[in-house]
């Protein structure tokens, strides 16, 4: 699904300021970085996910195109200014309403180009955005 999600951006991707929010290990982030991304800026508090994180940009050694912010992703997002990033990436728990609060935070800042939210295909999301579903995943892009 990440792949495809990566395909869907590929266009966009080369030369990009990433931001992966929710980065959990950081697939996303790193993904794009191999797919010609500029550098990407992880963002994940969770203490077992920030040490896979940090052990999987050490062995990718991509320390100089990284940077890792051990925050909460809805306040960091919420005081970044317009155009900060080209491409955000969100993979927020799911059935959760941080992504709700998350797409409400990028509508009135527009902090990158590009959003591109995973979630449960089942969670209605504010409107404006194109859906992608991958059985019980969904990927929404907003731009």
């Amino acid at each position: 699904m990440r792949a495809s999600l990566l395909d869907l951006l590929e266009n966009e991707v080369e030369g990009a300021r990433v931001l992966d929010l929710f980065a959990g290990t950081g697939a996303l982030g790193l993904e794009a970085i191999s797919r010609g991304a500029r550098s990407a800026d992880f963002v994940e508090f969770r203490p077992g996910s920030l040490h896979a994180l940090k052990a999987n940009i050490a062995a990718l050694r991509l320390r100089e195109r990284t940077r890792v912010f051990k925050r909460d992703a809805l306040p960091f997002a919420s005081a970044l200014a317009s155009a900060s990033y080209d491409i955000t990436f969100a993979d927020p728990p799911y059935e959760s309403r941080m992504l709700d609060r998350l797409i409400e935070t990028w509508q009135r800042t527009h902090f990158s180009r590009v959003l591109a939210v995973e979630h449960a295909a089942t969670h209605k999301l504010p409107a404006g955005g194109t859906q992608h579903v991958f059985e019980e995943t969904a990927v929404t892009i907003y731009r």
